[in-house]
């Protein structure tokens, strides 16, 4: 258990929130929660955390750090309705540290917008998921000012484990995930494509991802990914349209500094096709919210091969002995 430094406030809590939040807690730390559904938030609680009513209630924390979705939603627990900052008189916590992956212009509005607060903003984006957090090896790129990072580095480190890199000022956090997520598109959209070729030429995929798992072509991505590839678990980790914003902020980015990125362009339309193959779906909204693995069930269906999950238990390397 860490000795409480700061008073710790933590928005969102959702499928990667609540695990980190949830690290900080586990970790002694003054944990202060809000979520939009509430019920979300309550076994954190039972775990020593505070529940508040609305994001205004986080106004006198310390350090606040966030994890939305959009840009959108972190404009709006920062300044709406009932935001952090919504009284113009009242507290504001001292630093910001936002772990959501956003625009880089909507990074540096933010900054701005604090800044005339009084306060600092540190962008810390994370890689991994879940599981990657419950297992200690989530990543987090971090940017803004160097003395500030000191300050935050600990927690972060409590969330990350020794997975924390400081790359420097300003939304250079931001450049460093939304390059990494288009790299994710890009790996994902080649290995569903070859995990198709190898099983319509009679290799098991399974027998296939081990190959390439013990290969000098493996990666943790690729390992802790085959379990769902080899048996068809689509469960949740990350959506194929928080995968699509990605790219797109990827080639705007691309357009914007003058950088041509044609791989990224063709994984951008090949992900575009697991959209058109939903409408073949009888529930086209349900695989639309599955995992972005099930890109290999579109790949299959493009390729004229219908899955079968193997029934062969993969490890991932993220088991957690509870």
């Amino acid at each position: 258990m860490q000795v409480n430094r700061h008073k710790i406030g933590w928005i969102g809590m959702g499928r990667m929130g609540y695990p980190m939040a949830e690290r900080l807690v586990k970790g002694g730390h003054d944990v202060h929660v809000w979520n939009r559904t509430r019920e979300k938030a309550e076994p954190l609680a039972k775990k020593g955390a505070t529940i508040v009513d609305k994001p205004s209630d986080l106004a006198g924390v310390d350090i606040l750090f966030t994890m939305v979705s959009t840009g959108k939603d972190l404009e709006q627990v920062y300044f709406g309705k009932d935001g952090v900052l919504n009284g113009a008189g009242s507290p504001v916590p001292k630093i910001f540290v936002d772990c959501s992956s956003i625009a880089v212009e909507q990074s540096v509005d933010m900054r701005k917008r604090l800044g005339e607060r009084g306060a600092q903003f540190m962008a810390s984006p994370v890689s991994g998921n879940g599981k990657c957090v419950k297992a200690g090896k989530l990543s987090s790129v971090v940017s803004g000012p160097a003395d500030v990072y000191e300050v935050v580095k600990p927690y972060i480190e409590t969330i990350a484990g020794n997975g924390v890199s400081y790359v420097g000022e300003g939304e250079l956090a931001r450049i460093c995930k939304i390059a990494h997520n288009v790299m994710l598109g890009v790996v994902t959209q080649n290995l569903v494509e070859i995990l198709v070729l190898a099983e319509k030429a009679g290799v098991p995929r399974h027998a296939f991802l081990d190959f390439m798992n013990n290969s000098v072509m493996g990666s943790i991505f690729t390992r802790y990914k085959s379990n769902a590839l080899v048996n068809l678990d689509w469960t949740t980790t990350f959506t194929p349209a928080l995968l699509k914003k990605d790219l797109d902020l990827g080639l705007a980015a691309g357009r914007e500094l003058g950088v041509p990125m044609p791989v990224t362009a063709t994984t951008r339309e090949a992900l575009q096709a697991h959209f058109g193959a939903a409408s073949l779906k009888a529930d086209p909204k349900t695989y639309l919210e599955e995992d972005f693995a099930a890109l290999l069930e579109t790949q299959a269906m493009l390729s004229g091969l219908t899955l079968e999950s193997e029934g062969v238990k993969v490890p991932t390397g993220l088991e957690v002995s509870e």
